[in-house]
């Protein structure tokens, strides 16, 4: 509390004796004045009066996303649900399986790279095994970094093997003439967006993007597969494991309709499955891009833990962790309308896709509803870009849920010039998770589109020109001059 005199103000030592009658009639005004505010100040009554008026800043809810097994499933006439797939395209699938190891002619698996490809791979690979087609009858493939299975280098080396039965595995699909001219059959199993029709021509697919909750690829083989063979239980519910948590993360939990696993993670611990997930994606993220070693050891393993000791996995994972660790700490530029965030990287490593993740998580703009990670350095004249729902976006619903594919294709809607420039690895994947490899000057043209960068600057021009102070009126100085 301030302690204040009702008499004359304390004269200050240095102050002169013979200047005091000059000034005391101001120093009378002054004390009244001095008291009145002193008294305020002192006031605990008055204080906490104001701090009760000034009401607290409320705490932003925190952003509930749903249980993916809660995603309300398809159902059919009869109210049955429908998952993972079609009933009729799961037979069609396991009869493909059934003739290719029955006729015991050269057969080819084109699985995807990542732990869902390879584990959906594997599964199929010991299925056909078990059901009796030898092995050196069976050829794997992986296209060459930068390339997929509808490119002509693929086509080339699928005419070279020549096989009879062909089965594309997690790769994505689209409209395309057939894999090669020969007479074959050609199971495409997947889990991602496709156009009506979008198959490789004379193509039987079966796909679990049209049922949700949807289940991965390696999910969906296994569930094709598991019927076919008395031993598969043991030797693949692993890898079904792996591929589910490699797309959908170690969260998830495998309640209906996902099936029963507890006995699987009994055996295989889930933080095993979990670490297993990031060493086997590793090879395909370093520069080296070493899928062969990835698939040799998911293929040669009895479950998780010689995954975890594998030199050539650990190596390729440390190299991955830098790189991304070297990237995650760009500073990211926004769209025209601030929906977009997008990263720019050049790394040699494919990890755009991960460093997109990590800042999904990060922003928390309530306007932010996807983050774009381009790799400028992964490609030589490319850009390879990743997109992922911005975590504040990941609970929309309905009209207002996000979906990448649809947001990416809108930008370009109105330039057909630049759309059909982009070629057909623009917006492929999911609708939480797409991406695409494109050329640097169709990216430049991209990026106007999006106006990537414009937020800030117009932010910048928008502001006013500072306004010029008003002195003030009541100092110390023309209080005295009024006063006398």
């Amino acid at each position: 509390m301030f302690l204040v005199s009702r008499g004359l103000p304390r004269i200050p030592g240095g102050l002169k004796r013979d200047v005091l009658p000059s000034i005391t009639p101001l120093l009378l005004m002054s004390s009244t004045r001095t008291f009145h505010i002193a008294c305020i100040m002192a006031s605990p009554a008055k204080r906490k009066a104001e701090n009760q008026a000034s009401p607290a800043k409320a705490k932003k809810s925190k952003v509930q996303i749903p249980e993916y097994h809660l995603t309300p499933s398809r159902r059919d006439e009869d109210g049955e649900i429908v998952w993972p797939a079609p009933k009729t395209q799961i037979e069609r699938a396991r009869e493909i399986i059934k003739e290719c190891a029955s006729a015991q002619k050269p057969t080819l698996i084109l699985p995807d790279k990542d732990a869902d490809g390879l584990s959906s791979g594997a599964i199929l690979y010991h299925t056909l095994t078990s059901v009796g087609l030898p092995s050196d009858l069976i050829s794997v493939y992986f296209p060459p970094k930068g390339s997929d299975v509808h490119d002509e280098s693929t086509r080339s080396t699928v005419t070279e093997i020549s096989p009879t039965y062909i089965f594309v595995l997690d790769q994505g699909s689209r409209r395309t003439g057939p894999l090669y001219d020969k007479l074959h059959t050609c199971l495409v199993i997947d889990h991602h967006f496709a156009e009506e029709g979008g198959y490789p021509q004379g193509a039987e697919f079966v796909t679990a993007h049209d049922c949700p909750p949807v289940a991965t690829s390696a999910l969906l083989t296994y569930i094709i597969c598991l019927p076919l063979h008395p031993g598969l239980e043991d030797k693949v519910s692993w890898l079904a494991a792996l591929g589910t948590h490699g797309d959908l993360g170690n969260t998830l939990k495998w309640q209906p309709p996902f099936p029963d696993m507890t006995a699987t993670f009994k055996k295989n611990p889930k933080k095993s499955i979990n670490d297993a997930v990031s060493l086997v994606n590793a090879p395909r993220r370093s520069a080296a891009y070493n899928v062969e070693a990835a698939w040799e050891a998911v293929i040669s393993a009895d479950g998780p833990q010689p995954l975890l000791s594998n030199d050539t996995l650990r190596e390729a994972q440390f190299e991955v962790k830098q790189e991304t660790e070297r990237w995650s700490h760009v500073p990211p530029k926004f769209s025209r309308d601030a929906t977009i965030a997008v990263l720019t990287i050049k790394s040699a490593a494919q990890v755009h896709p991960v460093v997109a993740t990590r800042w999904a998580g990060f922003l928390k703009s309530d306007k932010m509803e996807i983050v774009m990670c381009a790799n400028e350095g992964y490609l030589p004249d490319k850009v390879n870009f990743s997109c992922r729902v911005a975590k504040h976006a990941r609970a929309r619903e309905g009209k207002d849920k996000v979906n990448i594919i649809q947001t990416l294709e809108s930008i370009v809607a109105d330039d057909p010039d630049l759309r059909s420039r982009l070629g057909e690895s623009f917006a492929r994947g999911h609708k939480e998770a797409s991406g695409g490899i494109i050329n640097v000057q169709e990216w430049e043209e991209f990026k106007k589109l999006m106006g990537v960068g414009e937020n800030t600057r117009k932010k910048a021009e928008a502001k006013t020109p500072e306004k010029r102070k008003r002195a003030q009126k009541n100092t110390l100085q023309n209080y005295f001059v009024k006063a006398a």
